[in-house]
């Protein structure tokens, strides 16, 4: 069969929603398909929205591709008579977001007349689709909410999972992920300075944004925990990334309200650790199951260095968590073989 995998991307960064599409590709490939992805490049501009939302409206692939699979806004514009959507999440400044702390635009007529614009189309684009599946149950009820479409929720398996592994219980909280205010890497170093074991943090990411970079640096230096916390505001490597999940203690992941699970989750898994969220986290609380194979703490610093150190105190409990954790992915079926057979039906 030939597939056409169609998703949107912002030029020069590269991030879990590429992988997304690469990953699936290779399975794909792997299974005896023809694969060709086509990304659409895609610029955060109000001014430029519809103008680039009718561009990709325009791609018909009808005739060269007998199956479409779309993912980032809007690349499920694309016509094509058997198309899939794999919804990953909306133009979320526009649907649940809107109004919100991380809505940065002035809300005045014209961004509220782009919105409904925005909302008319999507419904209009989505509607086609012959199947519709989502990567996380929030994702399935904004969905179903604001477009009023149903769908079915596939989560996304990571590539090679085998690589992942267990080497032991350590002495550090492994925060494994890209540095944003979103994600409060902030949140975790406020915890430490509450934390009453000797409890190290390691911060494995890199962020662009100076004052975010800066506001964390100087809790360190505040808390002096600069032989505690570990941040160099570096992307760490696989390598890297495979052998701390293996020798932490256990692992945090703290975004707010979170389309999914989020790749973090599904790693720290994959090497039998506990993980750490909070009440607040989105889809992540589709996962972490509070005391079955992690915590799930209030936002706030005391109730995190609560969780830390209740783990640190006691390791056979963090590692039986980490069990835990680990026969979650086959529970909820998060796989490779799963998604293909869902996607191609």
């Amino acid at each position: 069969m030939k597939i056409a995998l169609c998703s949107t991307y912002v030029p020069f960064i590269k991030g879990g929603l590429r992988n997304i599409v690469e990953w699936l590709a290779d399975e794909l490939k792997s299974r005896g398909h023809t694969v060709e992805i086509i990304y659409i490049p895609w610029v955060d501009r109000p001014d430029l929205f519809i103008e680039q939302y009718q561009a990709v409206r325009a791609i018909d692939l009808r005739g060269q591709a007998d199956l479409a699979i779309c993912f980032r806004p809007p690349a499920y514009a694309i016509r094509h008579d058997n198309k899939v959507v794999w919804f990953i999440h909306h133009f979320r400044e526009y649907y649940d977001l809107w109004n919100g702390p991380y809505s940065a635009r002035e809300q005045n007529f014209e961004r509220c007349a782009l919105r409904e614009t925005i909302h008319r189309l999507d419904s209009e684009a989505l509607g086609e689709a012959k199947a519709i599946y989502t990567n996380s149950q929030i994702v399935q009820e904004r969905l179903k909410f604001f477009n009023n479409l149903e769908s079915k929720v596939l989560y996304p398996p990571i590539k090679n999972p085998e690589r992942f592994h267990f080497q032991e219980i350590g002495n550090a909280i492994a925060y494994v992920c890209r540095v944003e205010h979103h994600k409060r890497q902030h949140l975790l170093i406020e915890a430490m300075a509450h934390c009453r074991t000797p409890v190290k943090l390691i911060i494995g990411g890199k962020t662009g944004n100076e004052s975010y970079e800066s506001h964390l640096k100087s809790l360190i230096s505040k808390y002096q925990l600069e032989n505690r916390v570990s941040f160099n505001n570096e992307w760490i490597t696989e390598a890297d990334k495979i052998t701390v999940l293996s020798q932490c203690l256990a692992a945090a992941y703290l975004p707010l309200d979170e389309d999914s699970y989020g790749y973090p989750t599904l790693e720290a898994a994959h090497s039998l650790k506990a993980l750490i969220s909070t009440t607040d986290s989105g889809g992540v609380l589709e996962f972490v199951k509070d005391n079955h194979n992690g915590f799930i703490c209030e936002p706030n610093p005391k109730s995190l260095a609560a969780a830390i150190d209740s783990l640190y105190v006691n390791k056979p409990l963090a590692k039986r968590m980490g069990e835990n954790a680990f026969a979650q992915i086959k529970e909820v079926q998060i796989d490779w073989q799963n998604v293909c057979s869902s996607l191609l039906a």
